[in-house]
Formats: structure tokens, sequence, C-alpha cells
């Protein structure tokens, strides 16, 4: 699976603004994360629809965070910028039917989106910016099996 640049971004972009007192600019998140500007400016967009940050224009203006670091989960974000978790075919896992021998696919991918959930869910945008993960996520980051890339 992959993590869409699009979701990566927006996560750096959030870890940026929390990590500031004052509203950033477009351009200052952009040239801090090294973000293509205009790819950053629609993630921004999709941030502040979802209502994750407030925007305010003018010279004292920028981004800022809607809510408290600790209160907005990596699993909100994903969400925001890429739809649901664990999409099959832009399908949700538990509406798809497999006849035959395909037939037990679904529990598959029902059991990968809860995986995800296990970890995405309980980490905070605050928690990442500490260093202080949760233990669903040492957890596994611990593990050095973890770290090998697997290539068939």
């Amino acid at each position: 699976m992959q993590i869409p640049a699009k979701a990566e971004y927006a996560i750096r972009a959030l870890l940026s603004l929390a990590a500031s007192d004052a509203s950033v600019s477009a351009e200052h998140l952009a040239h801090e994360q090294d973000l293509p500007a205009k790819f950053l400016g629609a993630i921004l967009s999709d941030l502040r629809r979802g209502g994750l940050v407030t925007s305010q224009r003018g010279p004292e203006g920028g981004f800022r965070l809607a809510r408290d670091p600790d209160a907005i989960m990596i699993a909100d974000i994903l969400r925001v910028v890429s739809g649901p978790m664990a999409g099959v075919r832009g399908m949700r896992p538990e509406t798809l039917i497999y006849e035959g021998s395909a037939q037990h696919l679904r529990d598959v991918w029902v059991a990968v989106r809860a995986a995800l959930r296990e970890v995405l869910e309980h980490v905070t945008l605050g928690q990442v910016l500490r260093g202080d993960l949760p233990t669903a996520v040492t957890r596994f980051s611990d593990d050095p099996d973890a770290w090998i890339t697997r290539i068939i």
C-alpha cells in the first residue's frame, strides 16, 4: 500500500503549523517543508474545508490549526485529504461481494482497514510533533523486522 503524497504533505504542513504559535503563510510552509507550493495550496484548501485549519487573509494572515494538535488524529488528516481508509477500487471493504474462490477476500480487506485504524486512529499530530508515540505505533516501529522492505 502507498501513502499518497497528498496525505504525507498534509501531515507535514500540519506539523509545521502545530510547531508555530503564529499564523503561517502557505509560501512559508511550502519552503519550510520543501513542498510544491501550488499543490500545497490545494491541500490547505482541503484541510480548511475539513475543519483542520483556519485561514486569514492579509499581512498578518496565514494558516493555523483549527484544533489543539492533540485533538487531531493522523486518521482524521488522511480522511480529509484522501477519503476513507483502505478502500478497494474506491469502495468500502464491507460493501464488496465476492463469490467462489474469492468469497473470503472481503474479510482480508476489512482486517487491513482495522490494522490501519489501530495505528492511525491512536496517534495525534501532537504526539508525532513531540516524538511521544503511543504503544499502537511503537510496538510496530520498535520491531526491527518492520524496517525491512519486502519485495517478491
